[in-house]
């Protein structure tokens, strides 16, 4: 679960620094919007990590601010489905609408992402577990409740935004065992 939304202080050269409250140490496993990247550097509330080539092959840019989450520890509760902050591919923002106290998100994704999801599944879309609450031919809709729209950076996207998507994990082995 997304813990922080943190400011991004520079990304340059493959360094990416992070303004922070959340703790972690050097060799730490933190998710920065659903990818799963090692603490390099951590001091009076920056963290900073390295990004390589194939990760940013695969991402949207970074932005001013992200999502973080911290690795899960034993003994911690699971309030999401299982993620591994090992984005499969970009989504784009198709369309943001008011739905009373919420919001409908549609996400088009590529087919290679779209073929995993299914209404009532699980995705992550920039490292917040979410519910698909709806498929068609071109992605999906998530309904993001209020609390998701104030404490992460989901709330902020619009028409038009890449997000960093994770497809269910349960479904890429069901997949491969089939094959």
């Amino acid at each position: 679960m997304v813990k922080e939304r943190a400011r991004v202080a520079t990304f340059d050269d493959g360094r990416l620094v992070v303004e922070c409250r959340t703790a972690a140490a050097v060799g730490d496993s933190v998710a920065v919007d659903g990818v799963c990247l090692t603490v390099v550097e951590a001091d009076d509330g920056r963290l900073a990590f390295d990004v390589v080539p194939e990760t940013l092959s695969r991402v949207k840019p970074f932005g001013a601010e992200v999502n973080l989450e911290p690795a899960l520890t034993a003994g911690d509760p699971l309030g999401g489905h299982v993620v591994q902050g090992h984005v499969d591919g970009r989504g784009h923002v198709r369309d943001s609408q008011q739905e009373e106290t919420g919001r409908r998100v549609w996400i088009d994704l590529p087919p290679d992402l779209l073929r995993y999801c299914v209404e009532k599944g699980s995705i992550a879309i920039d490292g917040v577990s979410l519910t698909i609450a709806a498929v068609d031919d071109a992605g999906i809709a998530v309904a993001l409740v209020p609390h998701t729209l104030s404490q992460t950076t989901l709330g902020s996207r619009a028409a038009g935004d890449s997000v960093n998507v994770e497809a269910d994990i349960l479904a890429k082995y069901v997949e491969r065992l089939i094959q």
